[in-house]
C-alpha cells in the first residue's frame, strides 16, 4: 500500500471475532486478521496515553509537595493564613490564563510542548524558593514566594492538559462508560499521588527545607525524558481551521460546557473555602487555654501546639507559635498534619478511581449525565453545614474537647472527600463529553480556567473569613480560629448550593435518573418512544 492509501480505506473492524477484516484499497481487496489489527491500533492509541499519564502522575507528587512545603514554613515563620493566601494568589491566577493559553498551546502544537513547558517550569518554580531567605521582611517574602508559586501554578496546568486530554484521544468515540472510566481513573490516581505529595512535602521538612525541595526537583527530572524522547509533537494538535482563538472561546456556543464551566468554579470553592489554607492552619494552631496568662519554663508547660515566651529571665508566659493563625485549634505537628491532608487527598483520589464501578454503576447513573451530577451536588452541601453548626454551636468545639474535635474532623473529612470526589468524578467526565474532539483542548483548557477561578475564590475568600471572622482574644493568642473556621465551612456549603443550582440549566436529561432499581427522574427517550407508541396505536385504532 502506498503513503495515501489510508484515505481509500474502508475498515471495519469486529474486535469480538477471529475473521479477518477486508480491506478495499484502491478498488483490490485485501484480507487482515483482525486481531492483530486491533492490536496494532491499541497500542499505538496506548503509547501516548501511557508516557503521558505516568508523568502526569509523577508531576503530580511534586505539585501536591510545594503546597505543603510552603504552607508550613510559612506558618513556621508567623504569616497570617490572608498572607499565606496571597502566596497561593498568582498560583491560581497563573491557572486562569494559562488553561486558555494551553488550551491553544496544545490545540496548535501539541501535547509534547505544553508538558515539557509545564515540567521545566516545575523545575524553574522549586529552584526559586531555594532563595526564600528567613531574614527578608514579610513584604518581600511574600512577593518572592508568589511569583515562585506562579510559575507553579503555570506548570500545574500546563501539565495537566496532557494529563486530561490525552483520554479522548485514546477512547473511541461513542464509548462513553468506557470513557467516564478511564478519565475516572486517571484523574482519581492523579488527586491520590497528589495525596502522597502533601505528606512527602510535610515529612521531609522534618529532614530539612532544602531536602524537601531538592527531593521534589529529581521526581520532576524523572518524568522529563520520557515526554521528551517519546512523544509525537502533533499528538492533541487540532485542525487548521478548528485550531480555535479566543473569539471561538467566549462565543459561548457550547451551553452545556459553559455552564458546567460556571458550576465548577463554585464547586472547587466549595472545597477550597475551607481546606487549603484553614485547615492546616487550624490543625497547627493551639488552644486558646493559657494563652497569655500561663506562666511556663518550657513549651512541654503549655497546652499543644503552644510554645514558651522567655523574655526575661527563666520563666516566660506561654503563647501561640503563629499569632496570625489564631487559637482554638488541635496544635498538630506539622508531619501530622500533612498526613492529616495528604490522606483526605488520597481517599479523594481513590473514589474518583472507582466512582463508575462503586457508586455510580450500582446506582444506575453510568456514564452520568447532569441530573446525576445534581442530585449529588446538592448531598456535597450536607458535610460542610454540619460541621460549621457544629463548630459554632457544639460544646465540644466550646469546651476545646481535643479527642472529640479530632473524631468531628476525620468523619466530616472523610464524608466530604467521598462526596467531592463522586462530584469530581462526573464532572471530569462531563466536560469531556461535552467537548467537540477536534476542539479538545481548547474546551477543556477553558473549562478549567473556570476550576482555576474557583479555587483562587475559595483560597482567597478562605484567608479573609480565616484571619478576620473570629474575635481578638489577646497579643499572645490572636483571634478565635474556630469561629472563623466556622464561617470558612459555611461558604463552603452555599457555593456547594451554588453549583447544583447551575447545573439545572444544562441541557444533558435525555437518559433520566435512577438511584438503583428506582426511578427518579424518567429518561426523555423512553419517555418519547412511549408517547410515539400511543400515537401510532391510535392512529391505527382510528
Amino acid at each position: 500500500m502506498g503513503a495515501n492509501d489510508e484515505e481509500c480505506m474502508d475498515v471495519t473492524i469486529n474486535e469480538e471475532t477471529t475473521s479477518p477484516v477486508t480491506v478495499t484499497v484502491h478498488g483490490s481487496k485485501e484480507k487482515i486478521p483482525t486481531q492483530s489489527l486491533a492490536s496494532s491500533m491499541k497500542s499505538k492509541a496506548l503509547r501516548p496515553f501511557i508516557i503521558i499519564s505516568s508523568s502526569y502522575l509523577l508531576f503530580t507528587i511534586t505539585d501536591g509537595a510545594i503546597r505543603m512545603i510552603v504552607l508550613l514554613h510559612a506558618y513556621n515563620k508567623n504569616f497570617t493564613a490572608l498572607e499565606v493566601s496571597v502566596m497561593f494568589t498568582l498560583y491560581e491566577v497563573a491557572g486562569v490564563f494559562t488553561n486558555l493559553a494551553a488550551g491553544f498551546m496544545g490545540a496548535k502544537w501539541g501535547i509534547k510542548i505544553t508538558l515539557i513547558t509545564g515540567l521545566l517550569l516545575q523545575l524553574v518554580s522549586y529552584g526559586m524558593l531555594f532563595g526564600w531567605d528567613d531574614n527578608w521582611s514579610k513584604q518581600t517574602a511574600i512577593i518572592y514566594v508568589t511569583i515562585a508559586q506562579m510559575f507553579a501554578g503555570i506548570a500545574k496546568d500546563l501539565t495537566k492538559l496532557g494529563g486530561k486530554t490525552v483520554t479522548k484521544l485514546v477512547t473511541p468515540e461513542e464509548q462513553d462508560t468506557f470513557l467516564f472510566k478511564i478519565v475516572s481513573l486517571i484523574t482519581g490516581w492523579k488527586n491520590s499521588l497528589k495525596g502522597v505529595g502533601y505528606f512527602a512535602g510535610s515529612a521531609l521538612l522534618s529532614v530539612s527545607y532544602e531536602a524537601a525541595l531538592g527531593t521534589m526537583m529529581g521526581i520532576v527530572g524523572l518524568a522529563l525524558p520520557w515526554v521528551f524522547f517519546s512523544l509525537d509533537r502533533n499528538l492533541g494538535t487540532a485542525k487548521k481551521k478548528n485550531a480555535g482563538s479566543l473569539k471561538e472561546v467566549f462565543a459561548f456556543e457550547n451551553t452545556n460546557l459553559n455552564y458546567l464551566s460556571a458550576a465548577r468554579l463554585f464547586l472547587f470553592a466549595s472545597r477550597d473555602f475551607w481546606f487549603e489554607v484553614p485547615l492546616p492552619f487550624y490543625l497547627r494552631s493551639p488552644g486558646c487555654q493559657g494563652l497569655g496568662t500561663q506562666v511556663c519554663s518550657a513549651s512541654s508547660d503549655c497546652v499543644r501546639g503552644a510554645i514558651c515566651v522567655i523574655e526575661s529571665g527563666i520563666e516566660g508566659v506561654c503563647g501561640n507559635l503563629n499569632v496570625g493563625g489564631g487559637c482554638g485549634g488541635l496544635g498538630l505537628d506539622r508531619v501530622i498534619v500533612g498526613a492529616f491532608l495528604g490522606g483526605y487527598i488520597i481517599l479523594y483520589g481513590q473514589v474518583q478511581s472507582w466512582t463508575p464501578q462503586l457508586v455510580t454503576g450500582p446506582l444506575n447513573q453510568t456514564p452520568p449525565n447532569k441530573l446525576t451530577e445534581i442530585l449529588w451536588g446538592l448531598i456535597n452541601c450536607i458535610p460542610t453545614l454540619i460541621m460549621c453548626i457544629v463548630m459554632r454551636f457544639s460544646p465540644v468545639f466550646l469546651d476545646h474537647d481535643i479527642g472529640a474535635m479530632t473524631t468531628w474532623f476525620i468523619v466530616i473529612i472523610v464524608l466530604f472527600a467521598i462526596i467531592f470526589a463522586i462530584n469530581s468524578s462526573i464532572h471530569s467526565y462531563l466536560v469531556v463529553k461535552y467537548a467537540k474532539s477536534d476542539k479538545l483542548a481548547v474546551s477543556v483548557g477553558f473549562y478549567y480556567m473556570s476550576n482555576a477561578l474557583g479555587r483562587l475564590f475559595g483560597t482567597i475568600g478562605s484567608g479573609i473569613l480565616y484571619s478576620y471572622v473570629g474575635d481578638y482574644i489577646g497579643a499572645y493568642a490572636g483571634t478565635s480560629a474556630t469561629v472563623g473556621f466556622a464561617a470558612c465551612f459555611l461558604a463552603g456549603t452555599i457555593s456547594s448550593l451554588l453549583a447544583a443550582l447551575i447545573t439545572i440549566n444544562i441541557d444533558d436529561n435525555d437518559s433520566g435518573l435512577k438511584c438503583g432499581p428506582c426511578t427518579i427522574v424518567s429518561a426523555m427517550i423512553q419517555k418519547d418512544r412511549e408517547e410515539e407508541e400511543e400515537e401510532c396505536k391510535e392512529e391505527i385504532g382510528a
